[in-house]
């Protein structure tokens, strides 16, 4: 088969260049070579391809097809050896997932430095707080704020997810300032569903509490609860990531700052190791280096 395709190559050439002996010097061979190849052909497809004269060649009008299945031949052939050649450059489309506040505050900056590195990535993030069926949902990765996982998934720790309690300087002036644990219970905590809501595990050093909240407003989406605190509607459990940026800008107060929430971690979910696709590694190893500097 590889003469075959030789031979074709050497066909393309030959039309191209005008003659044998310049097909032969192109692809470096001698003349006598690129002349058995031009007979291989015409012996493969049964009949004279090629008019020749002292002065000139041309294609006979079975040759006239037959170059039209050389060039496809070739085409084929090329497309052939780049899948070896691109066997080590991650590409193609990537699904991944991954809560709203995270895709917003870390995810999507960072994607922009990703797509340099690898062009011929195409990410398709579908955003959504809740677990969702890898399989079913034809999703690559999953980034997920959790501590705990689903064990029948493989999970990559990316990096940790500090959280604080936070309040609007306007919430804070009409409601007052908590100054323990305990008196939460005379303020509206707002809370999110994905991680309970009906009670918050605040820790001080070895100290910990359990503190029941309510507050009249709860919700699925963390952006929707960043928007709630921001609007001065209550205090709310939120990542730093999502609020240290409004702190600094004066929009939220840290509230409790000595009483800390457990630290969760922001992982990468796939369903195999072994058949994780080489795109998926990129963007784990990629979101690995850079959130751990974060």
């Amino acid at each position: 088969m590889m003469d075959r395709i030789i031979a074709a190559k050497v066909l393309l050439k030959t039309i191209e260049r005008g003659s044998a002996a310049g097909a032969a010097e192109e692809l470096g061979m001698s003349r006598a070579m690129a002349s058995r190849y031009i007979a291989s052909m015409e012996d493969w497809s049964g009949t004279r391809l090629l008019h020749r004269t002292t002065r000139q060649l041309s294609l006979t009008s079975a040759g006239e097809r037959v170059i039209e299945l050389c060039r496809e031949i070739v085409r084929v052939a090329d497309a052939v050896t780049e899948v070896g050649a691109d066997a080590d450059t991650p590409q193609g489309l990537l699904r991944v997932t991954a809560p709203g506040i995270l895709a917003e505050t870390q995810l999507i900056p960072l994607l922009s430095e990703f797509a340099d590195h690898y062009s011929r990535i195409r990410i398709d993030l579908q955003i959504s707080d809740r677990s969702v069926d890898l399989v079913q949902d034809r999703i690559d990765v999953a980034i997920r704020i959790a501590n705990r996982l689903d064990p029948s998934l493989i999970a990559k720790r990316l990096g940790q997810c500090p959280s604080r309690l936070y309040a609007s300087r306007q919430y804070l002036e009409k409601k007052g300032t908590p100054n323990t644990p305990e008196d939460l219970k005379d303020h509206r905590c707002l809370t999110y569903t994905h991680l309970g809501g009906a009670e918050w595990i605040l820790e001080k050093g070895e100290a910990q509490v359990v503190v029941p909240v309510a507050g009249g407003f709860q919700t699925n989406d963390a952006l929707a609860l960043r928007r709630a605190t921001l609007s001065a509607l209550g205090i709310a459990m939120l990542p730093c990531f999502a609020a240290d940026q409004e702190v600094l800008a004066g929009k939220l107060v840290v509230v409790l700052p000595e009483w800390k929430p457990s630290t969760l971690g922001i992982h990468a979910l796939y369903v195999s190791r072994r058949h994780l696709p080489m795109a998926a590694r990129a963007l784990i190893d990629f979101l690995a280096e850079r959130l751990r500097q974060a």
